[in-house]
């Protein structure tokens, strides 16, 4: 099996396998019922909400989807703060759909600071603010808390976060930070495959999704809570995906929250240690580096996208290379939901054979 070390979809225990396997039940039954019951409280411990939490059977984009349709109306004014990738998408969501969007773009590899997006805000009046809390396309994590408070502090916006990649993995209060909609998906930190995405809804989102007018079907918050208030789905869910979701919060419950959380940040730090002692550079600025992914910059003279193809083509090990504008240029290491030491350790060793096979000159004392 390849040591899959890309910022996802990641890994899967084993248990949690065998729990996909699982034979069917009816949707619209008890079964289902105490199903969702449990997995909507085993979230609840890492989400830190005492409000709704809504399961869809989508991807993670689809819930981004969600909380834009659900909370605003064509012509709505919203600041989209975009360090990549990810949060360049959640703007381009909402020009869609026919918002107003002014964007706050912070250079890749920097994150959003609370001043920049104080004055952003000082220079005019939306109705919601779109933030992407931990952006895999660079590996930097928005200091989401700081924002928030300046959010708070300086509007009545509404705070829509895409947690895709970060709960789970790191410390979010939703709650206590002020967060009106946040958002998340299954195959990144909760050990389990794609197919589900999961969104908090707090009072202002649902006095928001009252007067929103953008069109939804599918995605409708309501739809999914007056079902959920039954044990049910709005439409039919991805079962095996639940089902592997229940034992996962069951194994993640045992671990604990903080536990897990140090496990990421140990992670986290001891890849980018073994990053440096290989003599590259890492392409985050330190401050906010992920504690989920860690973005590297190919060195000179090494093609990327090689690479990439022969860590995965000679070490069986896979690793993701830059996304648009830095495709080629850096590489993405992966230390997210489910994993052991020694596999990142394993993932590290082929990554020193790779470089040296391509002609890189480890520095003296990282050569082993």
């Amino acid at each position: 099996m390849a040591n899959l070390r890309i910022p996802g979809p990641t890994p899967i225990p084993d248990d949690v396998r065998a729990a996909l396997s699982t034979q069917m039940i009816n949707h619209r039954g008890p079964e289902f019922a105490a199903l969702l019951e449990r997995v909507t409280e085993g979230l609840r411990p890492f989400f830190r909400t005492e409000s709704d939490i809504l399961i869809y059977t989508c991807s993670g984009t689809g819930v981004l989807e969600a909380a834009i349709v659900n909370t605003l109306s064509p012509g709505d004014k919203v600041l989209a703060i975009s360090i990549g990738s990810f949060g360049d998408r959640f703007g381009a969501i909402a020009e869609t759909y026919g918002a107003e969007v002014e964007r706050l773009n912070i250079e890749w590899g920097g994150a959003a600071e609370p001043d920049a997006v104080r004055d952003a805000l000082r220079g005019g009046d939306y109705q919601a603010v779109l933030v992407t809390h931990n952006e895999t396309s660079t590996g930097v994590e928005n200091p989401l808390r700081a924002i928030a408070q300046v959010v708070r502090a300086e509007s009545k916006a509404l705070l829509l976060v895409d947690a895709v990649s970060s709960m789970g993995c790191v410390p979010i209060e939703t709650d206590n930070w002020g967060i009106d909609v946040i958002v998340t998906g299954s195959q990144k930190g909760w050990e389990v495959p794609p197919g589900l995405a999961m969104a908090a809804v707090g009072p202002r989102g649902w006095e928001a999704f009252k007067r929103a007018k953008m069109p939804r079907f599918y995605l409708d918050f309501g739809k999914h809570k007056d079902f959920a208030d039954k044990g049910q789905p709005p439409w039919t869910p991805a079962l095996p995906v639940m089902f592997g979701l229940d034992v996962s919060l069951k194994r993640m419950a045992d671990e604990g929250p903080g536990a897990i959380f140090d496990r990421h940040a140990a992670a986290a730090a001891n890849i980018r240690g073994q990053m440096r002692k290989l003599g590259l550079e890492l392409f985050a600025d330190e401050r906010y580096a992920s504690n989920t992914v860690t973005a590297v910059k190919v060195p000179t003279g090494v093609d990327g996208k090689a690479l990439t193809a022969k860590m995965r083509t000679d070490y069986d090990t896979v690793i993701a290379g830059g996304q648009g504008k830095l495709a080629g240029q850096i590489f993405r290491f992966g230390h997210l939901g489910w994993f052991e030491q020694q596999e990142l350790d394993d993932a590290v060793d082929a990554l020193r054979k790779t470089l040296v096979d391509l002609g890189y000159r480890i520095p003296a004392g990282a050569s082993a």
